[in-house]
């Protein structure tokens, strides 16, 4: 208890859903093809968010996550219109509405996205907490990726998926982390199946 206790909770993310009436209009054509768009111009300035994240505060270009499932599946939406999502990291529990900046930093690299919103539903922290509470403040990644938060989730031990005899861990809290779908829940299934 006192080692889960010492968990660290990672930044918090603000989340917006688009309905649109096409396709984003992006600078770059290549975008347009993709599934996920990482939007946050150069190397530095999207160290320079993160960073300013991480230190309690809200960059007013943020590093933007962009997912264009409708380009892919046609099913998300009816005629020809699209749908998109995007989020951004925030301090965890924030509550500043990130709504302007997120499409802001898209327009920069999409002239005209705005121009094509139909309708948005936007999710701070405290919403996506809401909606699962795992997300303790907004935090969708399971714990701050610090070097030993990487190394030893969610804390030191030879079996990190196991709690007790009857209780498993298997979301992105344990090994190996955020990001890698589904790989913490088989790590755990095949260390209870050895058990």
């Amino acid at each position: 208890r006192r080692a889960l206790a010492r968990f660290r909770p990672g930044p918090g993310s603000f989340k917006v859903d688009w309905a649109l009436e096409g396709p984003v209009p992006w600078s770059n054509p290549d975008c347009g093809d993709a599934a996920t768009v990482h939007v946050g111009g150069s190397y530095e300035e999207i160290a320079a968010a993160e960073r300013m994240v991480m230190r309690g505060g809200h960059p007013n270009r943020p590093f933007v996550l962009v997912a264009q499932q409708s380009l892919f599946d046609a099913s998300r939406t009816p005629d020809d219109g699209h749908t998109l999502w995007g989020y951004c990291h925030v301090p965890n529990g924030s509550t500043v509405d990130m709504t302007e900046r997120i499409e802001a930093q898209i327009e920069r690299f999409a002239p005209g996205f705005r121009e094509l919103v139909v309708a948005r539903h936007t999710m701070g922290p405290h919403d996506l907490e809401a909606h699962n509470a795992n997300y303790l403040g907004g935090d969708i990644a399971g714990g701050a990726t610090t070097v030993r938060q990487l190394l030893l989730r969610p804390r030191p031990a030879l079996n990190p998926y196991r709690v007790t005899d009857t209780i498993w861990l298997c979301s992105a809290s344990t090994p190996p982390g955020a990001g890698v779908h589904g790989m913490s829940g088989y790590h755990a299934a095949v260390r209870a199946y050895e058990d």
